[in-house]
């Protein structure tokens, strides 16, 4: 089991320097009024991922700084977080360290490891469950309720209950999918016309791809016919020369006429004869260019009605591509692309009624799986009830009965609830159910919520009895009660602190009171004391013992420590709670 051994707290409100050494069973923090006992229960928050403020951190020091040493077993779910986050333990124990600044930067270190706080916040679930008054005020609310109800039921509701939070989820998108569609029909039908004009209109023209460039090549060159024919023809004669100009002169002739000059004497040199062969390359290349020549100018003719079949065929091409592309290229991916929205749109109809089938599927899963939901919550209400009514006769509430109603809310209209008992009704991502907790505190008493059926210290003994029900169903390692018992008195305080001491067989308990009845049954006492200048330094909390621990009960009895009285019932007090021990 997991134990808070210690922990020390520096600058933190009026503690200037403490050590705080707790019980593994059954710690009591007592002190005067604004001693700084709740600065046990602030320190443990920081410790385990709360809230920094900086309003906390001592005036005059630059940061608040609080270190606890919790010992965890091998394995553990705490071990294995804190290993995950590169946490090491030191010998079976967890270092946690938490620092606040005054500027109200906040640094967290776990097992020697820089973490994230949040990791502090997850080990927190695992390791403390811290109560005070303002969790009582909690209690108080029927939302925190039936999470309270949940968690004591365990699988008997997350079962049905993840299965109806899977169905809920899905059928909230199916429903603003089904909305979308439906208000959103006249955009939809008029982006369809839009595509579908714009499809026939691509289809008519069928385009090819590269047709607008090799379009414009041809049109480039018709319209230019007679130029380009003049030209090739003036090529091909200064080449291969004018048949009937016989003194002419030409390329081929001149490039003849050199290769023969050089024929003679080619073997003489090698390098004149590489160049010989150059001119004979020459003359080659200037037939073959003058036989094509030839052959373009006798094939490319003017063709007036080819250009104009060309010109028009350019122009059907410019209109998609004014409309849908910078290009032939670009205009065909938008009509893919375009074809596979209008199949999207096209099929609404269908899909409406497709999506409709499912919501009204979903709907009728949600009824079964929410009454499901509402029969656990209502068989695991009764034993919860129970158990708390038993626990209530343990701190002298020995008539009050505490039960639960499962009830649901009427809908307006059938469209907007789900069908639970034969009643359409309100529902929502835990279920159709509202949970509210209610005591009768004595018998002929109609039973009324707890926040308006009972009194203060009522109250604190129905939170603690719900925390010890649930140490039994779902226990942590470490309970950490913040004045719980304020409101309680007499025989009931004296039962408060018979629970605790109960409680802390099974788990550590650390509890902050002012009350004697409760500190006499812890198994270690500790003081929280200021000095004169109003601090709490590293001996102002100490641990009492023998007469020390006498005189500290008297001092809570009676308001004074030497009270001859006071110290007979301390005695007394302590005698009982060995005795029940």
């Amino acid at each position: 089991m997991s134990v808070l051994e210690e922990m020390r707290i520096r600058s933190l409100g009026v503690i200037d320097d403490a050590v705080v050494e707790l019980s593994p069973g059954f710690t009591a923090v007592t002190g005067e009024t604004g001693a700084g006992k709740t600065m046990v229960v602030t320190s443990l928050g920081l410790l385990l991922g709360g809230r920094a403020d900086p309003a906390l951190v001592r005036v005059g020091a630059k940061a608040a700084v609080v270190e606890g040493r919790i010992t965890v077993s091998e394995g553990d779910a705490a071990a294995l977080r804190a290993e995950e986050a590169g946490a090491e333990l030191d010998e079976g124990a967890l270092l946690i360290s938490r620092t606040v600044s005054a500027e109200g930067r906040s640094r967290a270190h776990l097992g020697g490891r820089s973490v994230p706080v949040g990791v502090l916040t997850e080990l927190a679930d695992e390791l403390v469950a811290v109560h005070g008054q303002t969790d009582q005020q909690g209690l108080l609310k029927p939302a925190r309720q039936r999470q309270a109800l949940d968690r004591y039921a365990g699988d008997g509701v997350e079962v049905p209950h993840a299965k109806y939070a899977a169905a809920y989820r899905r059928l909230r998108t199916v429903a603003a999918t089904l909305d979308e569609l439906t208000t959103r029909a006249r955009e939809r039908a008029q982006e369809a016309d839009l595509l579908r004009f714009g499809l026939n209109e691509v289809a008519a023209v069928e385009p090819l791809p590269g047709e607008d460039t090799e379009l414009a090549a041809e049109a480039e060159r018709l319209g230019h016919a007679e130029a380009l024919a003049s030209a090739a023809s003036l090529a091909h004669t200064a080449l291969a020369g004018n048949p009937e100009d016989p003194e002419g002169v030409d390329a081929t002739t001149v490039v003849a006429a050199a290769g023969q000059a050089l024929e003679s004497v080619r073997a003489h040199d090698p390098a004149l004869a590489a160049l010989a062969d150059r001119i004979g390359e020459i003359s080659i290349l200037i037939a073959d260019v003058s036989g094509e020549l030839a052959g373009y100018a006798d094939q490319l003719e003017a063709d007036p009605l080819r250009l104009a079949a060309v010109e028009e065929r350019r122009a059907a091409l410019t209109t998609l591509t004014r409309k849908y592309g910078e290009d032939i290229a670009a205009v065909l991916a938008w009509a893919q692309e375009g074809a596979g929205r209008l199949t999207e749109l096209e099929g609404d109809d269908e899909r409406i009624g497709e999506l409709t089938a499912e919501r009204d599927a979903l709907r009728a899963e949600l009824s079964v799986l929410g009454q499901a939901l509402t029969d656990a919550r209502t068989e695991a209400a009764a034993r919860f009830a129970e158990a708390v009514t038993e626990e209530l006769a343990s701190l002298a509430m020995p008539h009050a009965r505490v039960s639960f109603a499962v009830r649901q809310t009427e809908a307006a209209d059938e469209a907007s609830g789900v069908d639970i008992g034969g009643r359409s009704v309100v529902y929502g991502p835990s279920g159709a159910d509202e949970v509210e907790l209610l005591l009768a505190p004595h018998p002929g008493a109609q039973p009324r919520p707890i926040a308006k059926g009972a009194s203060g210290g009522e109250l604190s003994r129905v939170m603690l009895a719900v925390e010890v029900v649930f140490a039994g169903s779902d226990p942590v390692p470490t309970y950490l009660f913040d004045e719980v018992d304020a409101g309680v008195g007499g025989k009931a305080a004296v039962e408060v602190g018979r629970r605790l001491a109960k409680l802390a067989r099974s788990a550590q308990v650390v509890v902050v009171t002012h009350l004697p009845q409760v500190a006499a049954f812890a198994d270690r006492q500790l003081l929280v004391e200021k000095t004169v200048d109003g601090s709490v330094t590293r001996s102002g909390v100490t641990v009492l013992e023998g007469e020390d621990r006498v005189r500290e009960l008297s001092r809570m009895l009676a308001g004074q420590e030497d009270s001859e009285t006071a110290r007979a019932h301390a005695e007394e007090l302590l005698a009982t709670a060995r005795k029940d021990g």
